[in-house]
């Protein structure tokens, strides 16, 4: 997942599924009503706790107009999305802990608001689902999404055929959230398309399920290191590097950050995490990058971007340009040339 927390007071129950032979598990989902806000940190939670899969349900993905390319769009239901704000689900094998922890978890969830997130109408609902429902439940808000005029993330369960010149991200996010469809994830990667030349290196930080490590190799990166603190997100990574072919220039390494990474002179370093995040580590980012080295930060939401863009250059990065997506804003700043 794209956000980096300590995540050793939390169990390390981590439920997998698809084990043939097995007899039928049960299984609960959580069902989270909350603001757009809050998608990011609440998956968060869900997956600390031991989530064996987040889905997301925001009636602004039914209602948005989309190309007509993509036939299974019309499989959307506006049934199927709130009336306002999003529904988080997440699935936990349903296990005496897991019972036990409820109380905790929904509490974790409110307590987020003390960071200045914003909960909306805040809902939280359990729910038993048997693990055949579960194995495809969210699969069905999940197609092929066309990020740029040449870049495509298609699940790893669709068929789709690519034309000429398009660069294809295949991915199944599995127990790591960063499916590509967020606005975060796609403010990124538009901007390595724009940034990223032909042999850079580059540093992804928080890597997720791989995605924009995959984009950067696509793009023609030499060499690409991905980082990510959760070990469930740096396998959930490895697996979506193998599918796309780019193992021989991706390292995955579960790290916290910048934290004991002596690497210098990085052409680009990219970061989709939270704001409070990225206010960790500006200093590290100077020293990684080169000089006229990209810096690329995004799950910045808007209210707290002029926090990060001080914080960036107090750290000496220069501001090249600020994007915004929705309520999203990526942040691309430069270490000047000295």
């Amino acid at each position: 997942m794209n956000v980096e927390v300590d995540s050793c007071a939390r169990s390390n129950h981590r439920p997998f599924l698809h084990t043939k032979g097995v007899l039928k598990m049960e299984w609960s989902e959580v069902e989270v009503h909350t603001t757009n806000e809050a998608v990011e940190p609440v998956a968060n939670v869900l997956t600390e706790f031991g989530a064996a899969g987040v889905s997301i349900e925001d009636v602004a993905d039914f209602l948005r107009e989309r190309e007509d390319k993509f036939g299974e769009i019309y499989a959307l239901r506006r049934e199927d999305y709130p009336e306002d704000g999003v529904i988080i689900k997440a699935y936990f094998l349903k296990t005496t802990e897991f019972v036990e922890q409820i109380p905790e978890i929904e509490q974790t969830l409110k307590n987020l608001s003390t960071f200045d997130i914003p909960l909306g109408n805040f809902q939280f609902v359990v729910n038993d689902v048997d693990d055949e429902e579960w194995a495809t439940a969210w699969k069905k808000y999940y197609h092929p999404v066309q990020i740029t005029d040449r870049i495509t993330i298609v699940p790893s369960w669709e068929s789709y055929t690519p034309s000429a010149n398009e660069i294809i991200i295949e991915l199944d996010p599995g127990m790591a959230f960063g499916t590509g469809t967020h606005p975060t994830t796609q403010l990124c990667i538009r901007a390595l398309s724009d940034y990223l030349q032909p042999g850079d290196e580059v540093i992804d930080v928080g890597t997720g399920s791989g995605v924009l490590s995959i984009a950067s190799a696509k793009l023609g990166a030499k060499s690409i290191l991905a980082t990510d603190l959760d070990e469930i997100a740096t396998r959930a990574a490895e697996e979506n590097i193998t599918l796309n072919k780019t193992e021989h220039i991706i390292t995955v390494k579960q790290n916290n950050l910048l934290q004991d990474i002596n690497k210098t002179d990085v052409d680009i370093v990219v970061a989709n995490i939270l704001a409070e995040v990225i206010l960790l580590f500006p200093e590290d980012v100077y020293k990684a990058l080169k000089p006229g080295g990209i810096f690329i930060a995004s799950g910045i939401i808007e209210d707290k971007a002029k926090v990060v863009e001080e914080a960036l250059k107090k750290a000496g990065l220069v501001i090249e340009k600020m994007e915004q997506q929705g309520d999203w804003v990526a942040i691309i700043s430069k270490r000047g040339v000295e």
